[in-house]
């Protein structure tokens, strides 16, 4: 029986799970502990997000691909053979890189890729927190692979075991690791690209090979004496998944609702993330200046809210995995509703997670 890329998913979670326990106890045992409950709850709730509404953008993806194989490829490629597959990965990860550099540095690309980026902790519940909307440009990125003549087979398998490679190097506990951060995407490595200080700012963008920073000058050594600070820019502060996945957009739109040039109601979501149309910076308020020595946003929870936040969960990692695996049996109008029930707790999670504001400590804002 072959698998549907989601049930690979569902068989790798109790993986992911089981290395994220071992990190969490290696880190307890070092007394570098870097999981708060809330945080974990949201990186892992926008990945179970991400796999559910992939379900119905992914086969888009990979029909897109099919036609323009079929129609424009330059080569008769063959699944059958070894080099294949191989040339396959590394023009993935080829592509991936580019994809990720241009995901840093254009808006409409940023605003799926910030989500991403958002968690003020760095472990492996991290790698698992995934945008939504990735599939709005990302595919084009691979169009290339498809005038080659890579099968769509080849393809992807490969995009597959590039994503899951990454899932190991989001962990504080793996320091350098000698060669091997010279050729390849490693924690240390990675550590730098997550990180908002100045030297580390979009640096380091390889998925599985570095080699691609060093060549195109994006490659940064993490440095010891300038510890990461991990985040981005302008902190989300909100454990709600919709609005993890829609801020970005929102800002985008106002702005360019609110400026007065059609060039600017362009350039805003072409541009550089950071660039603002001059009329609409001038209405403020002012960027917040980058605080390294911040402490990752939070409010406090209850036991009981903890408690309820960590059931409502688990209920909903329970649905997506259940979903994910026969999703492929399900009608389309069943398949949406359950979505949807998904989403909805994972809402609630994020609620939960939320006290009100008169609870929170002086000096935190109230989460969208």
């Amino acid at each position: 029986m072959s698998l549907t890329p989601a049930q690979v998913i569902v068989l790798a979670t109790p993986v992911f799970l089981a290395l994220i326990a071992i990190e969490f106890a290696v880190g307890w045992r070092r007394g570098r502990n870097t999981y708060r409950l809330a945080d974990a709850i949201s990186s892992i709730g926008l990945g179970m997000m991400s796999q559910v509404v992939g379900l119905f953008t992914k086969l888009a993806a990979i029909g897109i691909y099919t036609a323009v194989h079929e129609r424009a490829a330059l080569f008769e490629l063959s699944a059958g053979s070894a080099w294949v597959w191989v040339a396959g990965l590394l023009l993935y990860d080829f592509f991936y890189y580019w994809l990720h550099r241009f995901g840093h540095t254009v808006a409409l690309l940023w605003a799926a890729h910030s989500v991403h980026h958002q968690s003020e902790d760095y472990n492996l519940s991290t790698a698992l927190r995934q945008t939504s909307s990735g599939w709005i440009a990302g595919w084009l990125f691979y169009l290339p692979m498809a005038v080659l003549g890579i099968p769509p087979l080849v393809f992807g398998v490969v995009a597959l075991v590039d994503l899951l490679y990454q899932y190991w190097v989001h962990t504080q506990q793996i320091g350098k690791l000698g060669w091997f951060d010279r050729w390849f995407c490693s924690p240390s490595n990675h550590r730098v690209h997550h990180a908002v200080n100045d030297r580390y700012l979009d640096k380091n963008f390889g998925g599985i090979l570095v080699v691609w920073d060093r060549l195109f000058g994006t490659f940064v050594e993490e440095d010891d004496a300038h510890p990461c600070v991990y985040g981005t820019l302008k902190p989300l502060r909100s454990w709600n998944p919709l609005w993890a996945n829609l801020a970005f957009y929102a800002e985008l739109a106002r702005d360019s609702w609110r400026t007065r040039r059609w060039r600017d109601k362009l350039k805003r979501w072409v541009g550089p993330p950071g660039w603002r149309p001059e009329d609409v910076a001038a209405l403020g308020p002012a960027p917040e200046p980058v605080d390294l020595a911040r402490a990752p946003w939070g409010p406090p929870l209850s036991p009981g809210r903890q408690l309820a936040a960590g059931a409502v969960f688990l209920a909903a990692m329970a649905a997506t995995l259940a979903l994910l695996w026969w999703a492929h049996t399900v009608a389309l109008p069943a398949l949406a509703g359950a979505a949807a029930g998904v989403m909805g707790l994972l809402w609630l999670a994020g609620w939960l997670c939320t006290p009100a504001l008169a609870a929170a400590p002086a000096g935190q804002a109230q989460p969208a």
